[in-house]
């Protein structure tokens, strides 16, 4: 996903002179020629994130549209306030792309993990989220959201879904198909987990992009079952709110599948984690199993 994304900025950088790029110290070989030709408004800011949201929110005041890239925990937790501040409350747009959710980065330890980014901006009124599973969908979400005015926050992964590649829209769900014994949330990367474990059982599959806007409409219309298993590859229980308020005070069981909320002080690689943690397609049909 960085690969697409970067290759989009500076596609922007060079088309669109109302746009402008900052960076901390992370992928400025891959948009090097765009560094040297376009320093006003292509820059690496460096390890700086809080100054550096400020000044993309001086830009955006002004009329420009500024994107953001770093590391996941530095541009959401380390910025909180100035996103609060300078952005939500100042009611100005801006596109944070952060790479490294949750625990991509395991090698680099608990200082580059990151499962709280999502529950943590959508408490902050006005923040977008968007999680895409591929490539092709954070372009698609990405190219449809860019301009909305809206501080919007990207989380991008380095282990991307390859089963399925739906056409996905921003502040969309999208059903993969429907059963009657439950309904599974699958939430960006954890799409192909999902597909793996309810290959043989007659459940509704959602797949959210989007996480705010939560796209309630599309959940409540597919939960007749009162059964929602949520697949999520962040902290447990980060959309609780959202699907309490999509179901209206109808009777439901949830349940989830997501990242424990405690201090990760264990080593192992990316797919050793997702194991630990019970987010693999294995757990997840153990899961389904034991509850259907």
């Amino acid at each position: 996903m960085r690969r697409a994304f970067l290759s989009r900025i500076a596609e922007m950088i060079r088309q669109e002179s109302d746009t402008v790029f900052m960076m901390v110290d992370i992928g400025m070989w891959a948009i090097r020629d765009e560094l040297r030709d376009y320093p006003e408004r292509c820059m690496n800011i460096g390890i700086f994130e809080d100054g550096m949201f400020g000044f993309a929110a001086g830009m955006a005041s002004r009329g420009f549209i500024p994107t953001i890239f770093g590391i996941q925990p530095y541009v959401t937790t380390r910025v909180l306030e100035q996103v609060k501040l300078d952005f939500a409350y100042q009611s100005l747009g801006v596109n944070v792309v952060g790479t490294g959710a949750s625990v991509d980065y395991p090698k680099y330890g608990y200082s580059h993990y990151c499962p709280e980014d999502a529950a943590i901006l959508k408490m902050i009124p006005g923040v977008q989220f968007v999680a895409p599973g591929t490539d092709k969908q954070f372009l698609r979400l990405f190219n449809q959201s860019y301009r909305n005015g809206q501080p919007t926050f990207f989380r991008i992964s380095d282990f991307p879904c390859t089963l399925q590649d739906p056409d996905v829209e921003f502040g969309k769900a999208h059903k993969i198909r429907s059963g009657k014994k439950a309904t599974i949330i699958a939430v960006s990367v954890m799409l192909d987990h999902v597909l793996q474990a309810c290959a043989d059982e007659d459940v509704t599959i959602l797949y959210y992009t989007t996480l705010t806007p939560f796209d309630k409409e599309m959940l409540s219309q597919n939960c007749d079952s009162g059964r929602i298993l949520v697949c999520e590859p962040h902290f447990s229980g980060t959309l609780d709110h959202d699907i309490l308020s999509a179901v209206n005070g109808r009777p439901v069981e949830v349940r989830h599948i997501g990242f424990p909320r405690e201090i990760f002080r264990n080593y192992g690689t990316y797919e050793e984690k997702i194991t630990y943690y019970g987010l693999d397609s294995q757990s997840i049909a153990k899961a389904l199993r034991a509850w259907l």
